[in-house]
């Protein structure tokens, strides 16, 4: 206990106070979840920005500045995001990285837009944190290093119907959370698309842990895979609920289950479930980090939040050279024009019409419950 409660404090310290002079520091704000239930990767996150961000220093820093990160723990709640958003502001960083989470950033995104701070989210993966809704047009200041949710919901669709021979499908999901509605929606376009057929699509309500009512409707229709685009909480206890009540069907989840919860919790329940991710222990691109990361901390990184984090700084940090500031107008427009930058997960082009990523990978990972791990499956760099 103490030892956690030491990391946590250390890690929502600024980092790097007390360095130099603020004239001689460029302040970069990092909203992040080091606390409840997205807290591992919150603090994985925040150890991989703050060993990049040393390195950085240790080279003669940005513009002949060090970086200093303004960190506060968001608790992956929207209200405290916004909250943490207007702290940062008033605490005046030049630009953000995270939230993580599609929910706190769409919800942080004005509050920054309005002050001109660009914000690059890490693994916030709706379209909608870098498009007004209201408006389809870009958000000037909001930029992310991920995927999006429609490739995701692709090539989880391509994936269970091309590699598992899934012919019916269905959809458990969060009917509040934006990531788990837009991502069943996506799935079940491409899903039909494709040829498939969604026999059942059930909701639940957020920290509802029940599923066993949506899941006995699913049962009596016989689908081939059942999606469930949700954390690893909901996940492995949807899995088990599943298994209880005798559903075989394959279970097929996203970027959100990556987390060593999701076996303690399923157990054999999730057992060979498949799922989407960012980025993998085994990808080639990343294997420099982890043996950095291993050797700095004694574990591996919990992705992929630490590798999306490391990116967004990166992002920054190119954007402010290619701008010969850190004014928020130039920042932004660099960055909106950044093109084959090496970054921690590979080669990076921003498209200035949405700024999201072009051809960002996504691979398919498969559940280990006995070798507590996740296996690579195979990657996607498109889908048709």
């Amino acid at each position: 206990m103490r030892r956690t409660a030491a990391l946590l404090a250390a890690l929502i310290l600024v980092a790097f106070a007390g360095t130099a002079p603020a004239a001689e520091v460029i302040r970069i704000g990092h909203t992040v979840s080091l606390t409840g239930g997205a807290s591992m990767w919150g603090q994985s996150e925040a150890r991989a920005l703050d060993m990049l961000a040393g390195k950085i220093n240790e080279a003669g820093g940005v513009l002949g500045k060090r970086i200093e990160f303004v960190r506060y723990d968001n608790r992956n709640d929207a209200v405290e995001s916004v909250n943490v958003a207007r702290r940062l502001v008033t605490d005046g960083v030049v630009a953000v990285i995270g939230p993580a989470q599609s929910g706190n950033s769409i919800a942080t995104a004005p509050v920054l837009e309005k002050a001109g701070i660009p914000m690059v989210v890490t693994t916030a993966t709706n379209p909608y944190v870098t498009i007004d809704q209201k408006t389809g047009k870009v958000r000037p200041f909001a930029f992310r290093p991920c995927f999006i949710d429609p490739f995701q919901g692709t090539v989880a669709a391509r994936f269970a119907i091309t590699d598992l021979g899934a012919g019916k499908g269905a959809i458990l999901y969060d009917v509040g959370s934006d990531y788990g509605q837009w991502l069943a929606k996506y799935f079940e376009e491409a899903f039909t698309a494709k040829g498939g057929t969604i026999v059942a699509k059930e909701a639940f309500r957020t920290e509802e842990l029940d599923y066993r009512a949506q899941l006995g409707k699913i049962k009596e229709l016989a689908p081939d895979v059942i999606f469930i685009p949700t954390s690893q909480k909901e996940a492995a206890m949807a899995a088990k609920q599943a298994r209880d009540i005798g559903i075989k069907a394959t279970l097929l989840g996203t970027d959100n289950w990556g987390s060593p919860d999701l076996i303690d919790l399923g157990g054999s329940a999730i057992d060979g479930g498949y799922f989407v991710n960012l980025t993998d222990l085994a990808d080639p691109d990343i294997q420099d980090f982890v043996a950095e990361y291993r050797a700095a901390f004694g574990e591996d990184p919990v992705l992929p939040n630490p590798v999306m984090a490391q990116d967004a700084l990166i992002m920054i940090v190119e954007a402010m050279k290619a701008a010969g500031s850190t004014e928020g107008a130039k920042v932004a427009e660099a960055m909106a024009n950044l093109k084959d930058i090496k970054v921690t997960s590979g080669v990076l082009t921003i498209n200035p019409e949405d700024h999201d990523p072009l051809d960002k990978p996504a691979v398919i990972q498969q559940v280990d419950v006995a070798g507590r791990t996740f296996k690579f499956v195979k990657k996607y760099v498109s889908v048709d």
